[in-house]
């Protein structure tokens, strides 16, 4: 009888040799575990205890060599992230060192706390550790009998202190002893009757707070969804017919048009990087030159720049443009300090509006044409501010996240705040005033480093009105690095708390209606500039890391994942091509909170440098390579593009630049093959000479992000011993993004 085919290829059908000897072994690859085993001349029972035995050596061989490969992948891993932290730390500086409006007095003190935070987080994370090795637990329930042999201040427990996380066991009375366990038990019963209360009663606070700029959020987009259904927007007295042959030569004599003597003002401080684009774009502004005067405010202290900017006004002055250069001496009040002097002029008496751009905004030809028939007919108008829009918005992540937020407070904020209340906040730029509201409201004043909101303020005071124009927008450019960000957001939310307490009591003298008041103190200062920026840092900067070491008072789930998300949503809702940053927002704003916090409470109590105005970096990344070459192409045609049509970001001297920078690097490539040919027809070799490498500008590190990365990364592993799934992916992955932050990985740097 033949014998029964072999689940395997032998070797004498393929080769014609003699049988292989021994007893193969065939691994399946579609399931290596398991493991057959077959030969012949077997006995059944010697078969199964071979094949019982070969399995399972191969099981473990093949489970030894797959935990190799994990633990030998996941150590060049970290082993890697360590060497680039050491090289970034040692080629670093300490950003707080700088003298930026963050670096004294409160930022110290914060870093001091956020230090000793640390180490008592590092400590009790090793305590229980050793605790949890040990297995001294308390159950998720504890039950009467444990709860007698408690002392006597424990046993009255409330209920909701019985829960605690985790199949955890309660230790027998035999097993307390010895110092350790002594410390343990005392841990536990001083947690419980002191830090949980405390902590819960905080966390509750900090929850309806955050539940009230929830609901405030989300009426402003229900508002926001009206005005787009309805169609609701400002509308103009459209009654300027005049061509453009008659803005030209200055004739205003049709009855129809409407050209008031308009002032435009372009504060600026040694910014070179810009200051020539947006000069370019201010004077080519489609008004009659005779009824418009452009004044650059320049405040710089660099020699050079004040040059460039001198040279770029007497360029516009010869080709007709009715432009002046005012320079300061001293620098004392900053911009207000700036506009207040020019606005001293004897000549200003004779302008009804004054327009203000700041040195990186590139106003459209048609900017005046779009907001100053607003004023028409309308004697209680006060201001017309147009929206912003950012030429570097998909530079790098930092500009992306920024744009989502610039984006939601324009279109719901600002134009919601427009519509409703006739009131918001100036920008400080792209907005056009009536000289009159100014002076009413008594001028530019250099008691805060927030003038804009200062004179909106004082303005909607004195019962002047706003209109929010979202349909016009202005170029402008994002700061591009972490640290001339968060230097601008310093200032941002330290100024507003300044003003609150200086203009608290003219707010309830004035003659405003109650319900104006109650806006403008409740919701306009202390819920979005007071306690967004304290909860948020509190809640889930303190509070959610302190949860970890003390479970029994946990924070919900809705409270840390599902509020936060949908609030992140609503604010993308007006930027939708962001829709795959929601995530990255949401941590990168909880980042934010550091910064934001420290600020507000550095401007409530005016506390370290809260007065200093740190002018934000430019990179001047304000025209695109496409334009300046579709340009250059059209001048090499001598086509010269029609006189009021503007290419963004791009003028005259840009151009130039441009083409003495290409025919530069024409120049370097023909010298470069010059040399290598010479190089190669030589006999011999030329010694190689090294040269020494460019010194790289230093990294910067943020010591306040980086304390409070270890800080969460080390509450995130204290989940772990409670086994708290959705907390702990939350502070590893809010702990990554502080690292990230904290060594300056978001974002260009600006040297």
């Amino acid at each position: 009888m033949a014998p029964p085919p072999s689940t395997y290829m032998s070797s004498e059908s393929w080769w014609g040799k003699e049988e292989q000897r021994g007893t193969p072994v065939v691994v399946k690859m579609d399931s290596p575990y398991l493991v057959e085993i077959d030969g012949p001349g077997m006995a059944a029972d010697e078969k199964a205890r071979g094949k019982n035995a070969k399995q399972f050596t191969w099981v473990l061989l093949l489970r030894a060599h797959r935990a190799v490969g994990c633990v030998a992948w996941l150590a060049a891993g970290f082993w890697a992230l360590l060497g680039a932290v050491n090289r970034r730390v040692r080629r670093s500086r300490d950003a707080d060192a700088e003298p930026d409006a963050e670096a004294s007095g409160r930022g110290r003190a914060m870093l001091r706390f956020l230090r000793a935070f640390l180490v008592l987080s590092l400590a009790m994370l090793a305590f229980e550790t050793v605790a949890y090795l040990k297995g001294w637990h308390f159950p998720q329930q504890l039950p009467e009998r444990y709860l007698r042999q408690l002392p006597e201040h424990l046993q009255h427990l409330p209920e909701h202190l019985r829960h605690l996380p985790g199949h955890l066991r309660m230790p027998e009375k035999q097993e307390i002893e010895g110092w350790l366990h002594r410390a343990y038990v005392a841990w536990l019963a001083f947690r419980i009757d002191y830090i949980a209360w405390a902590i819960q009663k905080l966390s509750s606070f900090c929850i309806a707070l955050f539940m009230v700029q929830s609901v405030d959020r989300i009426v402003l987009c229900l508002g926001c969804f009206w005005i787009k259904l309805r169609g609701i927007k400002p509308r103009a007295d459209t009654s300027i017919s005049m061509t453009t042959a008659d803005v030209e030569t200055g004739d205003s004599g049709d009855a129809g048009g409407y050209f008031p003597m308009v002032l435009i003002q372009m504060p600026m401080c040694n910014e070179k990087e810009v200051y020539e684009t947006s000069i370019s774009h201010v004077c080519q502004i489609d008004w009659p030159t005779e009824r418009m005067l452009v004044q650059v405010l320049d405040d710089s202290d660099d020699e050079a720049c004040q040059m460039l900017i001198k040279a770029e006004v007497t360029k516009w002055s010869q080709r007709g443009v009715n432009i002046i250069y005012r320079h300061r001496l001293s620098r004392t009040g900053y911009k207000a300090g700036n506009l207040k002097t020019a606005m001293s002029c004897d000549y200003v008496r004779d302008y009804e509006f004054v327009a203000i751009f700041d040195a990186d905004f590139q106003p459209n030809p048609d900017f005046l044409k779009l907001t100053v028939p607003h004023f028409k007919g309308n004697p209680e108008l006060g201001l017309v501010q147009a929206r912003w829009s950012f030429v570097n918005k998909d530079e790098n992540l930092l500009t992306r996240l920024q744009n989502i937020n610039l984006c939601f407070h324009f279109e719901v904020e600002q134009q919601v705040n427009g519509v409703y209340l006739g009131f918001f906040g100036f920008n400080g730029t792209a907005g056009v005033w009536r000289v009159k509201a100014l002076e009413d409201s008594g001028g530019w004043m250099e008691r805060t480093t927030v003038e804009d909101m200062d004179i909106a303020v004082r303005a909607h005071l004195n019962g002047w009105k706003f209109i929010f124009l979202n349909d016009v927008k202005v170029l402008c450019e994002l700061p591009e690095s972490y640290q001339a960000y968060r230097k601008q957001q310093h200032r941002w939310h330290s100024g507003p708390m300044q003003l609150f307490r200086l203009c608290l009591p003219a707010v309830f003298k004035s003659k405003i209606s109650m319900w104006k008041k109650a806006n403008l103190v409740m919701l306009f200062f202390l819920l979005r500039k007071l306690i967004l920026p304290f909860y948020s840092f509190t809640l889930f900067c303190v509070i959610l890391p302190l949860t970890m070491f003390v479970p029994e008072a946990e924070l919900p789930i809705w409270v840390i994942c599902y509020v936060p998300v949908i609030m992140s949503v609503l604010n993308i809702l007006p930027a939708p091509k962001s829709f795959p940053f929601v995530i990255p927002y949401l941590l990168f704003e909880n980042t934010m909170s550091v910064t934001k916090f420290n600020a507000m409470v550095s401007g409530l109590f005016q506390l370290g440098s809260s007065y200093e105005w740190v002018v934000t970096k430019k990179a001047g990344r304000t025209s695109s390579e496409s334009d300046i070459l579709s340009l250059a192409e059209a001048d090499a045609r001598s086509s010269p593009p029609p006189p009021a049509k503007l290419v963004r970001g791009v003028s005259e001297g840009g151009l130039k630049e441009w083409g003495r920078l290409k025919e530069h690097e024409e120049w370097t490539k023909l010298q470069q093959e010059k040399k290598e040919q010479d190089v190669s027809s030589s006999p011999a070799p030329a010694t190689p000479v090294k040269k020494s490498k460019a010194a790289k500008a230093p990294n910067r590190i943020f010591k306040k992000e980086l304390a409070l990365a270890f800080l969460l990364l080390t509450a995130a592993t204290r989940s772990l011993l409670s086994a708290q799934g959705l907390h702990f992916y939350f502070l590893l992955f809010q702990g990554v993004t502080f690292l990230a932050v904290g060594l300056d990985l978001i974002g260009e740097q600006v040297s």
